[in-house]
């Protein structure tokens, strides 16, 4: 697997400061998508074990909140395989970090459709938040958080795979966990 961007300090893709991956490789395509570079399976660089462990150093800082995965589309069957076992080093050395993903499919087709594979409950599991959809130009608005258009969900995956449909996120404060 490649990736196209790592966002050490972001702030824009889930609650407090965040790490995002943004991995290479989408079939969906979207109209006026923010990353079509990263569509291409090859753009970027490898996601090797040396890029990794950058990262987990990284979320070791007290005032990282979590990891945030996105792309080109981290549920391609190929990127799920790759970052499954990354996913389970992740919540092993961090538990209490949160993990999010953005995937132009929605939570029906991750599941049960064409975008599940082998591994997907897997690594659904170790998820704690999906925003899902894809991007929607007609339905863009700028006040949305954490998403850019109005089809797009923001679910609590735990949640979900609990009640075996999808359930909505409900915001909490930025640092509810965070001890200070």
């Amino acid at each position: 697997m490649n990736y196209a961007e790592i966002k050490w300090y972001d702030i824009a893709n889930g609650p407090g400061v965040r790490v995002s991956l943004f991995v290479s490789g989408c079939r969906r395509h979207c109209k006026n998508c923010f990353n079509s570079a990263a569509w291409d399976f090859h753009y970027g660089k490898p996601f090797d074990d040396s890029v990794q462990q950058q990262i987990l150093d990284h979320l070791a800082n007290d005032y990282i909140q979590g990891i945030t995965l996105l792309g080109g589309e981290p549920f391609e069957a190929e990127n799920q395989r790759e970052l499954l076992p990354f996913l389970k080093k992740i919540k092993q050395q961090f538990p209490d970090k949160t993990i999010w993903a953005f995937s132009g499919n929605v939570w029906e087709e991750i599941t049960s459709g064409n975008a599940h594979c082998e591994v997907t409950e897997e690594l659904l599991s170790y998820l704690d938040v999906l925003v899902d959809g894809p991007f929607v130009q007609e339905l863009y608005d700028i006040s949305l958080r954490f998403r850019g258009s109005s089809n797009q969900r923001i679910l609590d995956v735990q949640k979900s795979l609990q009640a075996s449909c999808p359930v909505e996120w409900v915001d909490a404060p930025i640092y509810a966990s965070h001890k200070l």
